[in-house]
């Protein structure tokens, strides 16, 4: 149904051997951010097997045969793992609008988002994965949790997606978005995609392909409908990925039906517990913080998105002080995890006006331990660490720093240093798949082109 946009001769496999990087200076990611300076890592099936200086782990594998890439003291860090992303926008960069501009959230959902969904085809939901999956890998995010809509194509989508995410080699939690706003046919036939496609995950059918249970928002599904997803979800041990409170309209919409807050509702129909991402938060009192926390739930925080949709700040600092996980995301703004750090590190320092909140041991601290924290309710193997049973998803940076780096001021250094530029080698699964800045196996001049052409068509359904 789809090419495949590779170059000449190349393919995407490799040949499952074992992998030794030599000479990096690791920055572990662990809970005190240690650093190994000139150190190497072995990598086999996928995993990290063992941590030493390059003799060692060449003695150790003694009649082997092993690649070796020398990273020649380049740092290594875990890849960037992006904890809320929309695959599906990929084809909204640059596209006019056919209203007058909205002026606020609702509006941008109904001119923009709400159209560009029904406008998808198999072919643009495919390519437009494949597409910022590639876009990830370049700038060294590894895992990424997506949140589908397509409502023309529900059925099977998911499967198209975790087609792109085999074909490029990222590690994806994929769901569909269920939504009342296309009636109770399309309702179902969402539940029913998010139930396929986690039973495929727990048959094994998907490699290292996660789901869970996609819902759009409070303001587009009735009580009823979540019941039919609390049930489902029940079946098979899911918890939801779901936005709550992200616009003022989201609050409105549900004080004014239910006589309560998006997440007091969320809490009585069995949405919000430990397996749960709610996304955004920005409209969130006190009583809701009491619920997120004592339900567990994991909250995402998209600061880039909501700055551009204008629909405030969310209290993550509040979130925090009450003992709430709180991850990042992008919300498909991009796919650059390094660029979405710095709009947290800047972001509450202004709202606050106060130059000492959100210091960037807190910011690093969720993108690193927090994020990998969430990662968990997917993947039963460690990852955003580097560490012996870690997975081996590992990104290389070329960075000369002009001062000393030690732990104590790496989170510094990469909210005033390091950027996705640095990137030069991104790993996943034990595969790397950029090799110094070059992602093997896609002719990405060809890509573009059909992109755009793609993208050409989308815009005339739009």
């Amino acid at each position: 149904m789809f090419q495949r946009i590779f170059s000449s001769g190349d393919t995407m496999d490799q040949t499952n051997i074992p992998i030794i990087i030599k000479d990096a200076n690791i920055l572990t990611m662990n809970r005190n951010f240690d650093i190994l300076s000139c150190s190497s890592i072995l990598v086999d099936d996928g995993k990290i097997i063992d941590i030493d200086s390059y003799e060692v782990l060449r003695s150790k594998m003694a009649g082997r045969d092993c690649r070796v890439l020398d990273a020649k003291g380049k740092y290594a860090m875990p890849g960037m793992i992006c904890a809320h992303t929309h695959f599906y926008g990929a084809f909204a960069r640059g596209m006019g609008l056919k209203d007058e501009p909205p002026s606020n959230f609702k509006e941008i959902l109904q001119r923009l988002w709400w159209r560009l969904d029904l406008a998808l085809e198999d072919e643009d939901v495919y390519y437009s994965s494949l597409l910022l999956m590639l876009d990830a890998v370049r700038h060294g995010t590894t895992t990424l949790i997506d949140h589908h809509a397509s409502p023309n194509r529900i059925a099977g989508s998911l499967d198209v997606i975790e087609k792109a995410a085999r074909t490029t080699g990222i590690r994806s939690c994929l769901c569909y978005e269920v939504t009342d706003r296309n009636g109770v046919e399309g309702a179902m036939e969402g539940i029913n995609e998010n139930r396929r496609f986690l039973e495929r995950v727990r048959n094994g059918d998907t490699g290292i392909t996660r789901a869970t249970f996609g819902l759009h928002a409070s303001l587009s599904l009735s009580d009823e409908t979540l019941k039919i997803c609390r049930s489902n979800a029940d079946d098979l041990n899911s918890g939801f990925h779901v936005h709550v409170a992200e616009g003022i309209s989201d609050l409105r919409d549900s004080r004014s039906k239910y006589g309560k807050s998006v997440v007091q509702r969320f809490r009585d129909l069995g949405i919000l517990e430990p397996k749960s991402m709610a996304i955004h938060c920005v409209h969130v009192d006190e009583a809701d913080m009491v619920i997120l926390k004592e339900t567990g739930t994991k909250v995402i925080h998209n600061p880039e998105s909501n700055m551009n949709n204008a629909v405030g700040v969310s209290p993550v600092l509040e979130m925090q002080d009450r003992g709430i996980k709180v991850g990042i995301g992008t919300d498909g703004f991009c796919q650059d995890m390094f660029r979405e750090m710095k709009f947290v590190y800047v972001l509450h320092k202004l709202h606050k006006s106060d130059p000492r909140v959100m210091g960037g041991d807190n910011v690093l601290q969720m993108q690193t331990h927090n994020n990998s924290e969430i990662a968990s309710l997917f993947w039963d193997e460690p990852l955003g660490v580097i560490k012996k049973g870690a997975l081996a998803d590992i990104i290389l940076l070329e960075y000369n720093p002009n001062t000393p780096l030690n732990p104590g001021n790496l989170p510094w250094h990469i909210e005033f240093g390091i950027d996705a530029t640095n990137v030069t080698h991104t790993m996943i699964n034990g595969r790397f798949l950029m090799e110094d800045r070059v992602i093997a196996g896609f002719d990405m001049d060809k890509l573009s082109e059909m992109s755009r052409e793609l993208a050409c068509k989308v815009w005339d359904r739009f």
